[in-house]
């Protein structure tokens, strides 16, 4: 049975994450499923924007506990070196814009999988929390290092040691997602900004995701000189002309993603 739906529609590759029966648990097939989808977008070149949610009441409420202490289940740092740090690496190294809509629970490794993509969207009713605390573990899957930057070191220690429940609105409100969206209608605007995002200059926006992944590692003289190469690399795509000749021609550019 299939635990991560996938589709291409309008150039947008919309991930789901479907195992609604267990609120969308990562176990190790669903984890690699995810691997699998991610990197059918980085290679197929009519996908220029990705969406990833969630299928019935939640986004996901991280690892399934069930697999963890099945004595023939994989053990913690297998799950880590194998199904999360894959997953959190592969979204951010796409030269592809990554939007994560949030429609229900995101807990855990499902909380900090959301938290790395581009744009974090979430239904009014859905919410945020860093579970791990709870049953003795720390964050994980990039979320130590993603949440302290998104809204502070004591926010984010705060909320990583007590285990908050944090709501969406609280959580645009911090920084830690982009924008809440209504519950009715939350999928087809989710999957509007995607395709929004689909429609632009895709080089360009990898390029820009590049930047804002070395300016977590540059000193602010290293960050200008890779803003530098970056702009030439920007400048000679086809994209590039197409914009300016539209602004010149006062029409709607026409991109194609070169």
């Amino acid at each position: 049975m299939s635990t991560v739906l996938f589709v291409v529609r309008d150039a947008v590759a919309v991930i789901t994450l479907d195992r609604p029966q267990k609120y969308n648990a990562f176990n190790r097939a669903m984890a690699l499923a995810l691997q699998e989808k991610l990197a059918a977008c980085r290679t197929d070149a009519s996908v220029r924007a990705i969406l990833i949610t969630g299928s019935g009441k939640a986004f996901s409420a991280g690892q399934d506990l069930d697999e963890v202490v099945d004595p023939n289940g994989p053990v913690i740092t297998t799950i880590l070196a194998e199904h999360y740090n894959p997953i959190v690496k592969m979204i951010r190294k796409l030269d592809k814009p990554v939007v994560a809509a949030v429609n229900g629970v995101a807990a855990g490794a499902g909380a900090n999988i959301a938290l790395c993509c581009d744009v974090v969207v979430a239904a009014r009713s859905a919410s945020f929390i860093q579970a791990f605390s709870k049953i003795g573990l720390i964050p994980d899957s990039g979320g130590t290092y993603f949440l302290p930057r998104l809204i502070g070191w004591q926010k984010a220690s705060a909320l990583m040691m007590l285990g908050d429940k944090v709501p969406a609105e609280e959580a645009a409100s911090l920084g830690m997602v982009y924008k809440v969206l209504p519950d009715e209608g939350f999928s087809d605007a989710a999957f509007a900004i995607a395709k929004t995002l689909a429609n632009l200059p895709t080089r360009a926006l990898a390029f820009t995701k590049r930047a804002l992944n070395q300016s977590f590692i540059n000193n602010f003289e290293d960050q200008l000189h890779d803003e530098e190469l970056l702009q030439e690399q920007a400048g000679r795509t086809a994209d590039f002309k197409e914009g300016v000749q539209a602004f010149l021609e006062k029409r709607p550019p026409n991109y194609t993603g070169q």
